[in-house]
């Protein structure tokens, strides 16, 4: 394995392109976005010409065949900037399951455009309202049917739907009472959504700018070809881009938790209240300082589980624990940046507020904080399973 190198030493030369990028998005472009709940098509499209929401696909199908530990840079720097990567984080982890398991002719045909933007992969359809994190027992089914399979279902939580020209479907191809194990007889397919019917998108109004919806299946066609790999190893495969997932997420929030103790130390030194800068008072200074601890430690985890990845090496409890420990580490920056700017951190013009709002969304999201501990109790201390 590579030397373990702490990211934030590393990729200095993209980490500055970010932040020039970033540079160009004011805090007033992000305020207006999450005012009217607008996708910010005209940043993905920065980041798109840029080339680094191409970075993780390979040369050979256009894109910059970089490793993990730069998207982890990237994402991190959009963050700390007071960006926001979650309307195009996605495209970076979801093509992996194209890039590992789809055909050659899959990846001909679907990454130059993805690495070009002339197509958007954004979309991962995978929770069930009555399923929730229970992947196994999801209900929407893809049906053989000559050339094509014919799907019926429901999605929720699907975010982008509206801006993806393609989406990544789990359902199940073979009916659970079927199959020998609860993680068989799950496929997975990439959806052209512009050139199908029986799809109907609903968007969902959430606390946040996140562009989050409903999708509907109504005998929905869609053709053999659109299968990746082998139809009911689905499940496996998108395990399989659950740790990138996980690392990528765990490096947006370290990029918040920078954000916040950016401003909130910034803030301490100038603002002065009885004659002495709030910072130089150990109740402000404190808390400041046990935020940057937090996050310094869980960059670390996110860096290990970044480096593991990058070498090949199995890193589902290193990702997990990333993810858990950037997200709390985040939550806690924005709590401590609220109460260093007391009363002005409820303004719109600061972006504390916006921001503090984007980073409570990672404690539950992609998956939540308790699915972790209860993985990392089961597969690595070895206690009964939870759930």
């Amino acid at each position: 394995m590579a030397p373990f190198i702490p990211l934030e030493e590393s990729f200095p030369d993209i980490r500055e392109g970010v932040r020039s990028l970033c540079a160009q998005f004011s805090g007033e472009y992000w305020r207006e976005k999450d005012q009217k709940r607008a996708y910010p098509a005209e940043f993905v499209v920065a980041l798109t010409a840029a080339g680094y929401l191409a970075a993780l696909i390979p040369e050979k199908y256009g894109g910059s065949g970089l490793p993990i530990s730069a998207a982890v840079a990237i994402l991190e720097e959009i963050h700390r900037s007071g960006c926001n990567g979650a309307a195009c984080h996605a495209q970076m982890y979801i093509m992996g399951t194209v890039l590992r398991h789809g055909s050659e002719e899959q990846k001909q045909r679907y990454l130059p455009g993805i690495a070009s933007g002339e197509l958007r992969l954004q979309a991962f359809g995978v929770t069930e309202p009555n399923t929730g994190s229970d992947t196994t027992q999801l209900k929407t089914m893809a049906v053989r049917s000559d050339d094509s399979y014919v799907v019926n279902g429901q999605k929720i939580w699907t975010s982008r739907a509206e801006y993806s020209d393609l989406l990544l479907l789990l359902a199940r191809t073979t009916p659970l009472d079927e199959v020998k194990s609860r993680r068989h007889g799950l496929s997975v397919f990439l959806v052209e959504m512009n050139k199908v019917e029986g799809l109907e998108i609903r968007p969902i109004r959430t606390m946040i700018n996140h562009a989050t919806t409903e999708l509907f299946f109504s005998d929905m066609h869609i053709p053999i070809d659109s299968l990746i790999g082998q139809e009911g190893e689905g499940f496996s495969y998108i395990l399989d881009g659950m740790n990138a997932e996980r690392i990528l997420i765990g490096s947006e929030s370290i990029g918040d938790s920078r954000f916040f103790i950016d401003r909130a130390t910034a803030y301490a030194k100038e603002r002065e209240i009885f004659g002495r800068p709030i910072g130089q008072n150990q109740g402000v200074q404190f808390p400041i300082a046990r935020s940057h601890a937090s996050m310094e430690a869980a960059h670390l985890m996110v860096c290990k589980a970044a480096a593991l990845f990058d070498a090949g090496i199995p890193c589902g409890p290193e990702a997990n624990m990333a993810k858990l420990l950037a997200g709390d580490a985040a939550w806690e920056a924005a709590d401590m940046c609220m109460q260093t700017f007391g009363g002005f951190g409820f303004a719109e013009e600061y972006d504390i507020e916006r921001k503090f709002r984007e980073s409570r969304l990672y404690q539950i999201a992609p998956i939540s904080t308790n699915m972790i501990l209860g993985y990392i109790g089961q597969h690595v201390l070895g206690l009964p399973r939870s759930y």
